[in-house]
């Protein structure tokens, strides 16, 4: 290799003019293809735009006139208790206090009476036996007997055991007149807890067979007879306390 300097030659630029005409030189656009003619025009695929016609609305239908009627009645409700509702909205800074303090009173009223018929369940049996104790006499209970086995011979034995329970009342009342008042019926007062266990089984006996008289629409036989005499015999042997005059 020489020491001679190389010469590099190099290809020479083009023409100022020939190069501006090739970028002047418009760009051809490429034709549309036959297939997407053909596209278009198939009929079996849409390309307009498709309005769609609004379903034509229902004619309202008549209220009832049951509908009608509470139309009424609510707008009548609405216009009395409009008043009401308005004083209402514009108090209820104080009605709210108000209202809380009643159901307070309330709730201790509850609790107080609860808590009094306690104590009075508690000392019922303290002053019932500090009471003197009380018991029908003989010769009463004797008469009664004769009167109602008068009956119960001629068969009345549903009378003859009527007879046994309004006298057995009647000498509850005599004996505690606290525990016995026009509305009391002979189930409420064959529960009463103060009256003694004897007497309180006797009287059941007596009042169960009257009541299955009355309401059953079935008579007593002469066994339901002896069981009710039974049960008096019974029930005047129990000691009462009775109230002191």
């Amino acid at each position: 290799m020489s020491n001679a300097a190389q010469t590099i030659t190099r290809p020479p630029f083009p023409p100022e003019a020939s190069r501006d005409a090739s970028l002047a030189e418009p760009t051809s656009v490429a034709p549309v293809p036959d297939s997407w003619n053909e596209l278009r025009e198939a009929r079996d695929i849409q390309f307009d735009e498709l309005t769609l016609a609004n379903p034509p609305m229902p004619e309202p239908r008549e209220p009832s006139w049951f509908s009608q009627m509470l139309r009424e009645l609510f707008a009548w409700l609405g216009e009395v208790l409009s008043p009401i509702a308005g004083f209402f909205g514009e108090s209820w800074p104080v009605m709210k206090w108000v209202l809380l303090a009643l159901l307070v009173a309330f709730v201790l009223y509850l609790i107080a009476r609860n808590v009094g018929l306690i104590a009075r369940r508690r000392q019922m049996p303290k002053s019932a036996a500090s009471e003197p104790e009380w018991q029908p006499s003989r010769e009463e209970s004797a008469a009664l007997l004769e009167d109602a086995d008068a009956l119960a011979a001629q068969g009345r034995f549903d009378e003859a055991t009527r007879l046994l329970l309004h006298r057995s009342v009647s000498q509850i009342a005599a004996a505690r007149p606290d525990w016995v008042d026009p509305s009391s019926t002979a189930r409420e007062l064959a529960a009463l807890p103060a009256l003694p266990e004897g007497a309180r089984t006797a009287f059941s006996a007596i009042s169960q067979r009257v009541e299955r008289s009355l309401f059953a629409l079935r008579s007593l036989t002469s066994e339901d007879w002896d069981a009710a005499r039974a049960a008096y015999a019974d029930f005047v042997q129990a000691e009462i306390a009775q109230v002191s005059a």
